[in-house]
């Protein structure tokens, strides 16, 4: 027992021990240089030089397109290749979902029965019967600037199209905002562009029946109109439908509210389109915004 701590203290001292490396003239023996080390400063060194080679690597490694030449790690073309496909598969699944409701609704319309409210389906926000609603505020404020705009609202004979002119035909405006992008049929844009305040409510431009009110990918919550003298509006890009499909629909009468919904778009607008015998035309010349 008298000689452990003998041993570690002559372990230790042997560490420490200074050696003297010395490097001589082979012809003249004359010391040239010399260097003083014991066998602890080795491993201190050479420890620590491993530790910064590691870290060097390490950066290397994580900070440069090294990185892509180890076996098994994806290149960069490859890695935006799987971000692309996760993106497209995602778009893919909830298209199939949106199919196979409308499906489902086909047939069980055909069986007779009832089909699953689209509108409730859809809705990706929170889907809970145990949720209460209370009117707000901000709702009560819109309801009574809806109630006010469409008080002195009437359907009168001039704003049913006759004939082949449209000159003399009296479209309400869908909605009161700027125009950020107009017609271009060679574009393949075939409708204009309104952006307008939050929460603004988008009303029809003529007397119709609501032929369409549906979620699509691209264009988000649609919602279509069909007028007299085969005259068709679309209303694309909505926050909230406030019609169903065969809905009777007077001119001014509020239809959506304007949002930022659907995959083609950057901001909140409406993407009105106005169409004639299946021909679209320009809305700014018929229309005043």
């Amino acid at each position: 027992m008298a000689e452990e701590p003998n041993n570690k203290k002559s372990l230790l001292q042997r560490l420490k021990n200074k050696y003297r490396l010395i490097i001589y003239n082979d012809d003249t023996f004359e010391e040239i240089w010399y260097m003083r080390l014991s066998r602890l400063n080795v491993l201190a060194v050479f420890g620590t030089g491993a530790i910064l080679l590691i870290a060097l690597v390490s950066l290397l490694i994580a900070y440069t397109p090294i990185r892509e030449f180890i076996p098994g790690y994806p290149e960069g073309n490859m890695r935006r290749t799987m971000v692309q496909n996760y993106a497209r598969i995602d778009s893919l699944e909830k298209e199939l979902q949106l199919r196979g409701q409308y499906i489902d609704n086909i047939a069980t319309i055909m069986a007779g029965g009832v089909p699953e409210d689209q509108t409730a389906s859809q809705d990706t926000a929170i889907q809970d019967a145990r949720v209460q609603f209370e009117r707000s505020e901000s709702d009560s404020i819109l309801r009574k600037q809806i109630e006010k705009e469409e008080k002195y609202t009437l359907s009168v004979n001039y704003n049913k199209p006759s004939g082949r002119d449209l000159s003399q035909v009296h479209f309400f405006s869908p909605v009161k905002g700027l125009v950020t992008n107009s017609f271009n049929a060679k574009e393949n844009h075939f409708g204009t562009d309104i952006v307008a305040g939050d929460n603004n409510v988008v009303v029809s431009v003529l007397d119709g029946t609501v032929t369409m009110a549906n979620w699509t990918l691209k264009t988000g919550w649609v919602v279509q109109i069909q007028h007299e003298n085969n005259i068709l509006t679309v209303y694309k890009h909505n926050a909230e439908l406030l019609k169903e499909v065969g809905d009777h629909v007077e001119a001014g009468e509020a239809v959506a509210i304007i949002g930022n919904s659907g995959e083609l778009t950057s901001g909140p607008h409406l993407h009105f389109e106005l169409w004639r015998n299946g021909t679209p035309l320009d809305p700014e010349k018929y229309i005043v915004f």
